[in-house]
């Protein structure tokens, strides 16, 4: 995984958009970001449950850790792509992107 796979799979979610927030890009959906990319390009984060995040740390620590802070403690979860594969971070993000779609949405996104 690198970052122009994670931003491919985060575009292939309904209705999301790629802008850019401090600097590096995010991905939203109805104005609400469910991804970004670093800075650095190494790595990206996805907006999780607490209880999502904690699933995926526990199952894939080398790939997964909460982000710093009171953002980690709420679900914020960064993906270090060279460790991540791309099944898992697929799962991520439609997790993340389930978390932030408005209604409307959830019926025609991913499963």
């Amino acid at each position: 995984m690198n970052a122009d796979e994670f931003r491919q799979l985060a575009l292939s979610f309904p209705e999301v958009e790629e802008r850019s927030h401090m600097e590096h890009p995010d991905f939203r959906v109805g104005g609400k970001i469910f991804a970004t990319i670093a800075p650095d390009g190494v790595r990206g984060m996805v907006k999780l449950t607490p209880e999502q995040q904690a699933i995926l740390t526990r199952s894939e620590p080398s790939a997964f850790e909460p982000a710093s802070g009171a953002w980690g403690r709420n679900g914020s979860t960064m993906v270090t792509f060279a460790n991540a594969d791309e099944a898992t971070v697929r799962q991520a993000l439609s997790a993340a992107w389930k978390n932030m779609a408005p209604k409307r949405l959830l019926d025609s996104g991913p499963s």
